[in-house]
């Protein structure tokens, strides 16, 4: 086992509210599964809880059989995989109780998982089945979170209307790595003044750091909720392929703002966009496969007449109208209104409606 193995170990969470609040912060899908009801003898009491995602689980429901079918049952959830119909059991099993203490009953009787909305339970008898000799029964409930991923949002440039911008962020379900070269501007979100970064953060490995678990006993050095990352680099166009292409599959959740105080620099963050948006889908700069073509949502701020520049700009160093065509310029819903604010709010309201469209 290697140090890094050893340390992302010891970095998990062992009990089941540190690990909800992490898998939250970091919108990672996870299951929490609890106990909601008991009958007779069992491992853990009436409310225990553990939480399981695709890769591991904190705490514990009791161990042996009966945690193993839990952890199967919530990753069979996270893959909608789990099959909700009731194999047919024969007139035995259908007037049989299940908490007599008969195991051959008991074998014969399929658990069965019932689909509310998003919830799901299902009932376990402790006997011969799991390897249990309890004697009693337990039924777990399975909460699904962030089955659907959550919107990921880059965002480029740290100004007025970037900053308004967050304040909305701030209030929704989204993971948003904010990047700008200026450190001053992040001075105001700083706990601590002596702590301003004097070098730019280097963008090396930044695919496993935009999906790093969050460190939660690590102190902040900013004033923003844990889903808000601040990165100053200077050359800013580094974090824009490590955000795209390793989610391809997800490109209706991810967004990526343009809204630096630099025309040439938004440019460049757009080509750059574009291009890697391509790549990720394997897409060739081609008419005939427009109908293909699926990028993440790429905007940009700016007037009218700086968008008209920027689309002949494109399209004059060959690339094709379906690609230009996807990109958001300007950015935002025609709502009215030049305040940060109202362009905050206008940008925030399509990134939502491009969100739930999908």
């Amino acid at each position: 086992m290697n140090l890094r193995t050893v340390s992302e170990l010891l970095a998990a969470p062992t009990r089941w509210y540190d690990g909800l609040a992490q898998y939250q912060h970091q919108g990672l899908a996870h299951v929490l599964a609890t106990v909601v009801a008991v009958n007779g003898s069992a491992p853990r009491a009436l409310q225990a809880k553990m939480v399981v995602t695709q890769d591991g689980y904190c705490d514990t429901l009791g161990g042996g059989g009966l945690e193993h079918d839990v952890i199967t049952t919530a990753r069979q959830l996270l893959n909608d995989e789990i099959d909700i119909t009731v194999p047919k059991v024969s007139k035995r099993d259908k007037n049989a109780n299940d908490d007599i203490d008969n195991d051959n009953i008991r074998e014969s009787k399929p658990t069965k998982a019932v689909r509310r909305d998003a919830v799901y339970t299902k009932h376990y008898p402790l006997g011969a089945k799991l390897a249990q000799c309890c004697g009693g029964s337990v039924t777990v409930m399975f909460e699904c979170f962030n089955v659907t991923p959550p919107m990921s949002i880059l965002v480029f440039g740290a100004g007025n209307v970037a900053a308004a911008l967050m304040t909305i962020l701030a209030e929704l379900p989204c993971q948003v790595d904010w990047v700008d070269s200026r450190p001053e501007m992040f001075e105001r979100y700083l706990l601590d003044n002596s702590n301003l970064p004097n070098k730019s953060i280097q963008t090396e490995d930044l695919s496993q750091r935009l999906n790093a678990q969050p460190n939660l006993n690590q102190p902040k050095l900013y004033k923003l909720p844990a889903h808000i990352r601040p990165h100053i680099d200077d050359d800013p166009v580094d974090f824009i392929r490590p955000f795209i292409e390793p989610f391809s599959h997800q490109s209706a959740q991810r967004f990526i703002l343009v809204m630096t105080h630099d025309h040439s620099l938004d440019f460049e963050l757009v080509r750059a966009a574009l291009d890697a948006g391509s790549d990720a889908n394997s897409l060739a700069t081609n008419p005939n496969n427009s109908s293909e073509v699926s990028l993440p949502y790429i905007g940009c701020i700016g007037s009218v007449t700086k968008a008209e520049r920027f689309k002949g700009r494109l399209l004059q160093r060959g690339y094709d109208k379906p690609i230009v065509d996807k990109l958001t310029m300007p950015i935002g819903l025609p709502i009215g209104g030049k305040e940060p604010m109202a362009v905050a709010v206008s940008i925030a309201a399509q990134i939502l409606q491009h969100y739930h469209q999908k």
